[in-house]
């Protein structure tokens, strides 16, 4: 991989974890010219050698101590449930001035294992791209997955400012919004944003799965608009999502339980034959889905604007 510019922002990247955030954040960052040598990680063979191959890093190693040496930008792009190994690992060779981030969906559990691994002098600032699609591995990234999109930092108390604005900077131009807020805080909008909604669909598509008299073929041929973007999201990376319940359990549980509340007031409305409040209920939730369209979120275009099912 060629070197970018005389001056880039960073001379030197180390990305932990080489997957879909992994390496669309490669893309941006030499689409903007961010980078002066970007070098990666993965514990297997084929994930380093693909990923040199398609010009991501132009070096990769197995242990992520030996990616971290002389970078003054690690990125963790890896399960959240790897980081606290990871940060032990590396705190010893990570150099004076270097900021540490991670690309993780859940914020305070990353501060409690990264954290106290941290040298003296070394910048760590959580952070969180709300960007990805349920593709993942080093092909499937690409430049434009942050442009137009948030990116959530959340710095504790006593961060470097400096630092925090350095990687606000780089947030920025690889395409992001970037939005500041407590871990605690990030955790609770994610998990009704997110984290809920991801649980739903592994569940409907499982209860679809399990329904004696529903066929396997019958769920495939018939799979309706709602049902097809539920098994969308069902997709995604089950381990990433593994961790990330394990590690935003309790805000995931809160969620539930003002889900479930809902759920059964729709299920009341239903056998009572409440039209009134069923129409109510849709109409507010419509009005939400018009607000992210507004918002630059979305489109309003056919299948959500992700493009036909035949290509997804």
């Amino acid at each position: 991989m060629s070197e970018t510019q005389a001056s880039p922002m960073f001379q030197r990247i180390a990305l932990i974890g080489i997957g879909l955030i992994g390496s669309s954040i490669s893309h941006a960052a030499r689409r903007a010219g961010l980078a002066g040598t970007i070098v990666g990680c993965s514990p297997r063979s084929e994930t380093r050698e693909k990923a040199e191959k398609l010009g991501l890093v132009s070096a990769s190693y197995e242990h992520a101590s030996d990616a971290v040496r002389d970078a003054d930008l690690v990125l963790l792009c890896s399960p959240v449930g790897t980081y606290a190994a990871i940060a032990e690992a590396i705190g010893p060779h990570l150099k004076a001035g270097t900021i540490v981030s991670d690309v993780g969906s859940v914020k305070a559990s990353v501060v409690r294992d990264v954290s106290p691994h941290i040298p003296q002098g070394v910048h760590f600032i959580a952070g969180h791209p709300i960007a990805g699609t349920e593709q993942s591995g080093p092909e499937a990234g690409f430049a434009e997955l942050f442009d137009g999109r948030w990116c959530i930092l959340t710095p504790e108390a006593d961060s470097d400012r400096l630092a925090l604005a350095k990687l606000e900077s780089f947030w920025r131009k690889l395409g992001s919004q970037v939005e500041i807020m407590t871990p605690e805080h990030h955790d609770l909008v994610l998990a009704i944003t997110s984290h809920v909604p991801h649980l739903i669909a592994y569940n409907i598509v499982n209860t679809a799965a399990h329904l004696e008299r529903v066929t396997d073929s019958e769920v495939i041929k018939f799979s309706a608009g709602g049902f097809r973007d539920f098994t969308r999201i069902a997709s995604s990376d089950p381990i990433m999502w593994r961790d990330v319940f394990l590690n935003n359990r309790d805000a995931v549980l809160e969620m539930l339980g003002r889900f479930s509340e809902d759920l059964v007031t729709l299920q009341r409305a239903i056998r009572f034959g409440d039209g009134e409040t069923l129409e109510r209920m849709f109409a507010e939730s419509r009005d939400i889905r018009r607000g992210i369209i507004q918002a630059g979120q979305d489109t309003a275009a056919p299948n959500f604007g992700r493009g036909s099912p035949t290509k997804s």
